[in-house]
């Protein structure tokens, strides 16, 4: 029999590859192809138009690094609002401060909702928390309709092609600060600094017209291109570098941590270089 290897192309040149077991389901929804297949390395993963979304093996670093930064940074996040993240894993985070009364979860393809929760049951646990609403329709909209609304808001959206095209745009940052409270703080993935050096920086640029406090993180997660992640937070008025780690309470994570909470904002030098 012979082996059946995927790779995603991380550029024209440049790709990873994996063996696969099974693939499960192979779909073009509405919005883009979707496939959840079995890896002999990484375990079950989501894939969307091609492009690794998660994987059991390493889908923690990616969604704690999302959820508890901000989480941590802000004094009082009630209401918290998720856009994208439709394999929930993001909202399996949230749902561990219990400071967060409500978390609204929008995501344009209801299919990578359903296949998660069938799928990956352990990352979207938490998606039928009475704390959470799931409502599946476009993420920049929500924002548009909810002026006021969020403490905190979380991009987790795919690369900027396709659905999510609109997200990594000075507008759709805009419609953030407005749709934030007059405290709030917002986070996004903003891919890697290794093949999208300009992607960062015009996002980087953009959120610093719209608020006051930006800063860039890191984190290593090896399925995602280069492996070295970045995410952009802005900030009405809470600074993620003056939280005091010891008033951040030791929670079940795997990599997000206390003494994490400051080092993940030490960046290399050339990505520094970058946002200056």
């Amino acid at each position: 029999m012979t082996d059946i290897w995927f790779t995603e192309k991380q550029t024209e040149t440049y790709g990873i590859t994996m063996k696969l077991k099974e693939t499960y389901v192979r779909e073009q929804t509405e919005f883009q192809d979707l496939a959840m297949v079995e890896t002999e390395e990484w375990g079950t993963m989501l894939l969307l138009d091609g492009m690794v979304m998660t994987t059991d093996k390493d889908e923690f670093v990616y969604h704690e690094m999302v959820a508890h930064p901000v989480l941590f940074t802000h004094p009082n996040p009630e209401h918290v609002l998720v856009v994208g993240g439709g394999d929930g894993g993001v909202i399996r985070e949230i749902m561990k401060h219990p400071k967060v009364k409500k978390a609204v979860l929008v995501d344009i393809d209801g299919k990578v909702i359903e296949y998660s929760k069938k799928y990956l049951p352990q990352i979207a646990s938490e998606l039928d928390n009475p704390r959470v609403e799931v409502i599946v329709n476009d993420g920049f909209m929500h924002i548009h309709d909810h002026k006021n609304a969020y403490d905190v808001i979380m991009v987790d959206s795919t690369e900027p092609v396709g659905p999510a095209a609109n997200l990594f745009t000075r507008g759709f940052y805009q419609g953030i600060y407005e749709s934030l409270k007059e405290d709030g703080i917002f986070v996004a993935q903003t891919d890697n600094p290794w093949f999208k050096a300009d992607l960062i920086q015009s996002v980087n640029r953009d959120v610093k017209e719209v608020f006051p406090i930006v800063r860039t993180y890191g984190a290593n997660v090896p399925t995602y291109p280069s492996g070295l992640w970045t995410f952009t937070l802005g900030s009405k008025k809470y600074d993620p570098l003056e939280v005091d780690e010891a008033s951040i309470p030791e929670i079940d994570t795997k990599y997000y941590s206390p003494r994490l909470h400051k080092a993940a904002f030490a960046l290399p030098k050339f990505v520094e270089d970058l946002i200056k």
